[in-house]
């Protein structure tokens, strides 16, 4: 067996960090993956509140616990999300430069005697922080959203990439012909008109416009129905489980699992690879 926890969209709460590093401790799991939006919000950073979060709080109570727990202590996986400014990336691996963690995003590690790939774009959003955004599989913009092209960014890119790099090349790129019935994909988005990427938008509209109550990426919903990979995971969409009733959906052959939630609890997933159907997930 190769158990594993998954949590998303922490963001900052430190008390949902202790339930989980608690969790860590007394289940003692053999990887530990954490799906983006884990930093406190990016206005929060703006306003400069927070901004030793990484290094003061997150990577002592890793290290603290990596004493404690020796070789037992876990792998812990992690991609950022669209609400952690990129700025805090050199942050992350300088953490991972430590051995507390591996920072994954567009990168491809073992997991278990599986391939775990990372990856943490999502498409247009209406938020103003544009770190973590691209296009999805062209560049249309949905209702009420801003352009990857405009917003802010913490980190600098050119007008070439923001303008014409899109999740479907990307997603390509990163797995190019590989076999994935024995791989599992760590995402920050939600495939489209799942489950799991139900936005609380039902009567909104923009100029007249209804906007889709559905917010997750086209191309990530192609990839998993013509690849099928064995496992994905998901965050970003807060509310979804709640209005749809379900954190966790089925595209063929593929478990979708979302690790995002509405309430002040942390959700953790539980799973194990080899047995995907018997993934759990609780409130704590």
């Amino acid at each position: 067996m190769y158990p594993c926890f998954f949590v998303s969209d922490l963001h900052g709460h430190l008390d949902r960090y202790d339930k989980l590093l608690h969790a860590v401790r007394v289940e003692k799991p053999r990887a530990v993956l954490l799906g983006g939006d884990l930093l406190p919000s990016a206005l929060a950073w703006a306003k400069g509140a927070d901004a030793d979060f990484l290094h003061d709080w997150l990577a002592v109570r890793l290290g603290l616990l990596s004493e404690e727990m020796g070789e037992e202590y876990p792998r812990i996986l992690v991609i950022l999300g669209n609400d952690d400014p990129r700025v805090e990336e050199e942050g992350v691996l300088q953490i991972a430069a430590r051995g507390l963690c591996e920072y994954v995003h567009e990168r491809k590690v073992p997991l278990g005697g599986f391939d775990l790939y990372g990856y943490a774009y999502v498409p247009p959003s209406p938020y103003l922080l544009k770190d973590w955004e691209r296009y999805d599989v062209s560049r249309y913009v949905d209702v009420g959203c801003v352009s990857p092209e405009e917003g802010m960014r913490t980190v600098a890119m050119s007008a070439a990439e923001m303008r014409f790099s899109t999740i479907r090349d990307d997603l390509d790129r990163l797995v190019g012909e590989a076999a994935l019935d024995r791989a599992v994909l760590l995402f920050h988005a939600p495939p489209y008109q799942s489950k799991l990427d139900r936005a609380a938008l039902d009567g909104r509209s923009v100029d007249g416009v209804e906007m889709d109550v559905h917010v997750g990426s086209i191309a990530i919903r192609r990839f998993i129905e013509a690849r099928q990979p064995a496992i994905t995971l998901h965050g970003h969409v807060h509310e979804s489980a709640r209005l749809t009733g379900s954190w966790r959906d089925r595209i063929g052959r593929t478990h979708l699992f979302s690790g995002a939630h509405d309430g002040p609890e942390l959700a953790l997933v539980r799973f194990d690879p080899e047995r995907p159907g018997e993934a759990n997930r609780e409130l704590l």
